[in-house]
């Protein structure tokens, strides 16, 4: 199958998405924990009885989905802690933190969009979305929300990379600032890399998700924790990165002519 060419200029800012959807501002009245009886029935109705069986099939049927080495998660299975993954699919990487934990809750950092949904943006909480705030105060009750995921044993997965490129099969550069959630709260981190591998009669690839970890924060400073934690997460997913073998996209940089 012939790739479809992508052009771009900054790979840690480029966004190729596509949605379009027009973000509501995550300010200090966005409430992100509910601890009502209501919230926690609406929470396991959507994502227990909705959400998981939906992924379950829609991976299953048309990506194939596999997982490899998810026996690593279950060396943290008493602990809240934290994934680190890339971001080339806008529906999969939804869903695939969800169905990589099974049966531990699994939260994930998302952009304002996955929240600004006239219907679904009312649902994806519910589901797991954190979004990322856009003040102060709205940056703390974030923190706290984090934290208090974490306290619960829960997953928290995180997309260093910030944008989505479809079906990009390396890895791109990304900064070490969110490693800074599991060096203060000194929790295991785990690398996922999604891959896209060929199928004989298919021109759909399988995706195969690979887990490694877990990684611990140390280091003489806060610094060098989170440094090392993003070392290590960028070097095993670059090294499992190179098992694909579907090649749908082709990402060309473009010049600084303006060609």
């Amino acid at each position: 199958m012939e790739e479809r060419i992508i052009y771009y200029q900054d790979e840690l800012n480029d966004e190729f998405a596509g949605d379009n959807i027009k973000a509501k501002k995550i300010d200090e009245n966005y409430i992100y924990v509910h601890k009502s009886p209501f919230k926690w029935l609406t929470h396991l109705f959507w994502y227990r009885i909705v959400a998981y069986p939906l992924a379950i099939i829609y991976m299953k049927l048309k990506y194939h989905h596999k997982v490899v080495n998810r026996k690593a998660l279950k060396l943290c299975k008493k602990t809240g802690y934290f994934i680190y993954g890339n971001h080339t699919h806008n529906i999969a990487d939804a869903l695939i933190p969800t169905l990589v934990n099974r049966f531990k809750d699994t939260y994930v950092i998302v952009h304002p969009n996955n929240v600004s949904m006239p219907v679904l943006g009312k649902i994806t909480p519910s589901i797991g979305a954190i979004p990322l705030p856009d003040n102060l105060e709205a940056t703390k009750n974030f923190t706290k929300c984090i934290e208090y995921r974490i306290k619960k044993k829960c997953a928290v997965m995180i997309y260093p990379e910030a944008h989505i490129w479809p079906y990009y099969t390396k890895i791109r550069p990304f900064k070490d600032a969110s490693f800074r959630y599991p060096q203060i709260l000194n929790k295991p981190v785990f690398a996922l890399t999604n891959t896209y591998q060929k199928r004989r009669h298919s021109k759909t690839p399988t995706i195969v998700t690979y887990i490694d970890g877990p990684f611990y924060p140390e280091g003489e400073n806060a610094r060098d924790a989170r440094k090392k934690l993003r070392d290590e997460c960028y070097s095993h997913m670059v090294k499992r990165s190179e098992l694909n073998t579907a090649f749908l996209v082709k990402y060309i940089k473009k010049e600084d002519n303006n060609d």
